[in-house]
């Protein structure tokens, strides 16, 4: 039913964790094929995603073409892209279930994407997850780290991931549309480590401000070097 594809790199700390959230659904037989797209790990990643029996794959490194990447493998009808530092909340797959149904009864052709949340405590988190829950109910503009849910044929008649190292869950969900994009109740709980590293604001701020240049049309290098920086 679903091929699940993650893109890694170096990701030991939080994939097992990510991996293990999906085993409900693979008891089900939901999930029926787990992708591991990595761009040149060195640490214990690999290991981690052969143990839990994921089929690993090896990509330029960069998202965008990892993602794209593990599309192209997939033998399943649906697709879950999903972060490797994204674990989705008990119960998920019974939503999962519900809109993939839907969809097969001859619902209008849509993909969906999960709720935010971040494994933090405290105002800083919460004011940010109520932000994203706001841009992702207003304007449809989930990120990558709310996963998203689509079937293979709809990902193949919008072209798919873009081969860019940033913004290509933005570009693609462009091209999905809005009125195209659920939000489901399900959460994925992401981790917080680079906010915490970095700060709430200043993360946020540098988010942003990829977004907006993204939007004004400057290119994806140098978003990556503000995002990175």
């Amino acid at each position: 039913m679903i091929t699940v594809v993650i893109p890694t790199l170096d990701a030991e700390a939080g994939l097992g964790a990510t991996l293990s959230a999906l085993v409900p659904a693979a008891v089900e037989g939901l999930v029926r094929e787990v992708v591991v797209v990595d761009g040149g790990s060195t640490d214990r990643t690999l290991k981690i995603a052969d143990a839990c029996g994921a089929e690993l794959l090896r990509a330029e490194r960069g998202r965008g073409q990892q993602l794209r990447a593990g599309a192209e493998v997939a033998r399943q009808p649906w697709l879950l892209f999903l972060h490797a530092d994204t674990v989705l909340a008990p119960g998920w797959e019974r939503e999962v279930w519900s809109f993939i149904e839907k969809q097969e009864k001859g619902a209008p052709v849509r993909a969906a994407a999960f709720r935010f949340a971040l494994d933090d405590s405290g105002l800083a988190p919460r004011f940010l997850e109520i932000g994203v829950a706001l841009r992702s109910g207003l304007l449809r503009l989930p990120y990558g780290d709310q996963g998203l849910l689509i079937s293979q044929s709809f990902y193949r008649d919008i072209g798919g991931f873009a081969p860019i190292p940033l913004m290509e869950d933005v570009d693609i969900v462009r091209r999905i549309g809005r009125r195209r994009m659920t939000i489901l109740r399900s959460e994925a709980v992401t981790s917080a480590a680079r906010y915490q590293r970095d700060g709430y604001a200043s993360r946020v701020l540098r988010n942003l401000s990829c977004l907006v240049m993204y939007f004004c049309g400057f290119s994806i290098a140098r978003i990556t070097r503000i995002y990175g920086a």
